[in-house]
């Protein structure tokens, strides 16, 4: 399937299932592009429309970037909320039309994000639980700068999220990553937190297991 005129560069992969598909949009981390996640596409549920989108920001060495992370003496390393928060509108305005132009399900989305892409699934379901089935949350962490005010008071009775990250990751801490169960449990999302002996990076063995999570939510 060719990929349709959408604001953001994507990849498809059609659903088996011929009208309103459950839809499934791959998030990649910083530096990285739509391909590296859509290797997983042949791998996912056949009754998915898979979508894999290019962040908005191109990097001046390779990749793309949902927003910038900067690197200096005084400050450290930090991230630039504010492109961080106009890449979240960019998502929910990009769900939106996939969904109109493909023919997707509006009430059965899924986010599949890594690392920066995971920080970005996040602010969208935590933002707008309503537009967000399930999430599955690989190597990254909640940013509560990037979400909506008043997010806690959204209703996330329908959200479902799946975390993991590696238990050796020295990209992104792994106590960033252990926040998460309180802070969904606070907020009453039902969730599945999980370690792996890894890097920075997805375990067969991590992958097969957030596979089988998404297919019982399916």
């Amino acid at each position: 399937m060719s990929p349709a005129p959408l604001p953001l560069e994507h990849l498809v992969r059609p659903s088996s299932q011929k009208e309103n598909p459950p839809l499934a949009l791959l998030l990649h981390g910083y530096g990285s592009n739509e391909e590296d996640l859509f290797s997983f596409a042949s791998e996912l549920p056949e009754e998915l429309l898979v979508i894999s989108a290019r962040a908005p920001h191109n990097l001046e060495m390779f990749g793309h970037a949902w927003y910038a992370i900067n690197f200096d003496a005084a400050h450290g390393k930090w991230s630039d909320d504010k492109q961080a928060i106009e890449s979240r509108e960019k998502i929910v305005a990009f769900i939106d039309e996939a969904i109109e132009v493909y023919g997707a399900d509006s009430t059965n989305v899924t986010l599949i994000g890594f690392s920066q892409g995971t920080v970005l699934s996040y602010a969208v379901a935590l933002s707008y639980p309503q537009k967000i089935k399930n999430v599955v949350a690989l190597s990254g962490y909640i940013n509560e700068a990037i979400l909506v005010d008043g997010y806690e008071n959204n209703d996330f009775s329908r959200l479902n999220i799946y975390a993991s990250h590696g238990q050796v990751d020295q990209v992104i801490p792994l106590e960033w990553a252990q926040r998460t169960p309180n802070f969904l449990k606070n907020l009453g999302i039902a969730h599945k937190y999980e370690e792996f002996p890894i890097g920075h990076g997805v375990s067969p063995q991590n992958f097969y297991s957030f596979k089988s999570w998404l297919e019982e939510r399916m």
